[in-house]
């Protein structure tokens, strides 16, 4: 027998994540006691950030408006960003394919899974910017570093996904063709570049993109491209300059948005 209508929620409501009010009151009062906690240790000086209000006005003036009279010294930062950008990428491609191989446990036996995987783990550890300082160090200033820096990240990051894709393939085709006797090239050729090639180049195009940003940033400590230069323009005060670089900086980054996207959609 059915309950009465009356019984029967008028509205539904998705359960709670915290499960019950008194949880949920905990979690809230946790996450404001660690918030002041924090701050209180940050010691954040409110007097600096006030006197600094103006200074940072006086910067947003003076970058406008953008001087975009040295065309010719902006033109070649830019190039040089995106010929580090595509370079990086190819050779990150091409030395994340044994990564991949290799950090893929269906594939390889266990002692190079472990140490690819652990390669995979130290590389990933580090952000570009530090990476780029290493290389800067070993090699000087210039673009040679953030060639270094962004295909070192690239073949760690293209890796890392390609082992996945590998790992989370249909087995059947593998066993299949293994079944004939085939060579690990040829199970490799025929069985599993099929069913990740699509994914890859959708992952290689996303990572092309990245580099195109990553190339402005890792510049900044001196690793070659547009970067070097917007950091030389603001130690010169500069700013209307350091805007005209900012301005192309965001151009190009929405151009890769925009091709990675359309290459994406290609691919589908």
């Amino acid at each position: 027998m059915s309950a009465p209508a009356s019984h029967h929620p008028a509205h539904w409501r998705a359960p709670s994540i915290f499960g019950s009010p008194g949880r949920r009151l905990a979690f809230w009062f946790a996450l404001a006691a660690y918030l002041t906690w924090s701050l209180s240790t940050l010691n954040v000086d409110t007097a600096r950030i006030l006197a600094g209000l103006p200074r940072a006005w006086n910067i947003l003036e003076r970058m406008v408006p953008p001087d975009f009279s040295r065309w010719q010294l902006l033109l070649t930062g830019m190039v040089e960003s995106v010929q580090i950008a595509i370079a990086a990428t190819i050779v990150g491609a091409v030395l994340s394919i044994p990564i991949g191989i290799a950090a893929a446990a269906n594939l390889s036996p266990r002692p190079l899974y472990l140490a690819a995987r652990g390669l995979i783990v130290v590389g990933r550890t580090f952000h570009e910017v530090i990476i780029a300082i290493f290389f800067v160090k070993l090699f000087g200033f210039g673009p040679v570093a953030g060639l270094l820096t962004l295909a070192f990240s690239s073949a760690i990051f293209l890796g890392k996904m390609l082992a996945e894709d590998i790992e989370n393939m249909k087995p059947g085709p593998v066993e299949a063709i293994r079944a004939t006797g085939a060579s690990f090239g040829q199970i490799f050729g025929y069985a599993v570049v099929p069913q990740v090639l699509v994914k890859t180049l959708g992952v290689l195009i996303y990572r092309l993109d990245s580099n195109l940003r990553h190339s402005t940033v890792i510049g900044i400590v001196g690793a070659g491209g547009i970067g070097q230069t917007l950091s030389a323009s603001f130690s010169r005060y500069d700013f209307d300059f350091a805007s005209a670089i900012l301005l192309t900086i965001a151009a190009m980054v929405a151009f890769g948005e925009w091709f990675s996207d359309w290459a994406r959609r290609r691919l589908r």
